[in-house]
């Protein structure tokens, strides 16, 4: 008989309950969210098992749930990503490697911010990602529909931005670009020079 993975474990994200631009309750219904897909991830996981042990791998079933899983851990990794990205005062070390590949790649700060902003003010919902090409170490502004589809297959995220309405509707209503600017302002810079390689 197969082994049951062990569960995964919702993070704990402290540092978003004080960041300026973003409300109590709006932390709060974006974590719930998230736990949501941490649940949803493990009870996938388990009948995926299950499944697998009994013989039924090749069911329109275990097809769906296989599918699903793809989705809710996506949907479980992107928000971690993002939670652990925010809590800082948003100011860019100009010395880091990050900073520099950023100036490299788009000509300036300015105009690297410019692109992901206008990525994240685009009409859908989805995310927006700075992701790092692990051959070139060429930066990349990604636009990102849903969880399971549209990452940059080989790239790693070093900056995450939810533009799912759940992440801004509370606060700013329909004010996208006034969430993405409360956003920069709270991105911790230092978490996404951790992530970057080059």
């Amino acid at each position: 008989m197969l082994q049951t993975a062990q569960a995964y474990k919702a993070g704990d994200y402290p540092r978003l309950s004080k960041m300026p631009g973003f409300s109590a309750q709006l932390i709060a219904n974006h974590m719930k969210l998230y736990q949501g897909y941490v649940t949803n991830t493990n009870t996938l996981s388990e009948k995926l098992t299950a499944l697998l042990a009994d013989g039924k791998e090749k069911t329109q079933e275990y097809a769906e749930l296989k599918r699903r899983f793809g989705w809710e851990f996506n949907g479980m990794r992107m928000h971690e990503l993002y939670f652990a990205n925010m809590g800082s005062d948003g100011t860019p070390q100009q010395e880091t490697r990050v900073y520099k590949t950023i100036k490299e790649d788009f000509g300036s700060f300015e105009n690297w911010k410019k692109d992901f902003a206008a990525t994240g003010a685009m009409r859908g919902i989805g995310w927006v990602v700075l992701y790092q090409d692990n051959v070139s170490g060429r930066l990349f502004n990604a636009w990102i529909n849903e969880h399971d589809g549209g990452h940059l297959a080989g790239c790693t995220p070093l900056l995450v931005l939810d533009v799912f309405e759940h992440a801004y509707l509370t606060d700013y209503q329909l004010e996208r670009a006034k969430y993405i600017e409360a956003f920069f302002n709270v991105v911790d810079w230092e978490v996404v020079g951790k992530r970057c390689s080059k």
